[in-house]
């Protein structure tokens, strides 16, 4: 596997990470949409309104779906038991440092700890296949 064909990879692992908490923080505020009626399907389209009507909701939604995309793209050319582990472990440590950039978290030593053996797992994985 060359650098060119992993880089999509942490590319879709950075898309994906990076957008988590964003929307996680977009979506805040949704329980407020609540209101006395015991019909389900309206409440899910007062839902759906209110996340549709926020971009700090959408925007990263939108950003996380093209990720998906190129993730799909990437996957054509690629071997797959590299790519999943390098783009789902790429999701971990950018949501994490994302996270801890927007001060929702502060990681403890076992996070930096899981960071730390997951970039050594990656970098295992890359290296036995080239």
């Amino acid at each position: 596997m060359q650098l060119n064909e992993i880089v999509p990879f942490v590319a879709v692992g950075f898309l994906w990470g990076v957008t988590n908490p964003l929307i996680k923080r977009g979506s805040s505020g949704i329980h407020s949409t609540t209101e006395n009626t015991n019909n389900r399907l309206y409440q899910a389209l007062l839902e759906l309104k209110f996340l549709v009507l926020r971009w700090q909701y959408i925007l990263p939604f939108l950003l996380n779906q093209s990720g998906s995309l190129l993730y799909v793209y990437a996957l054509q050319g690629s071997e797959i038991s590299l790519a999943v582990p390098i783009a789902q472990s790429c999701t971990f440590l950018f949501t994490t440092l994302t996270a801890l950039g927007l001060r929702e978290q502060m990681p403890n030593k076992l996070s930096f700890f899981g960071i730390a053996l997951i970039s050594i797992g990656i970098n295992i994985c890359i290296f036995s296949k080239m």
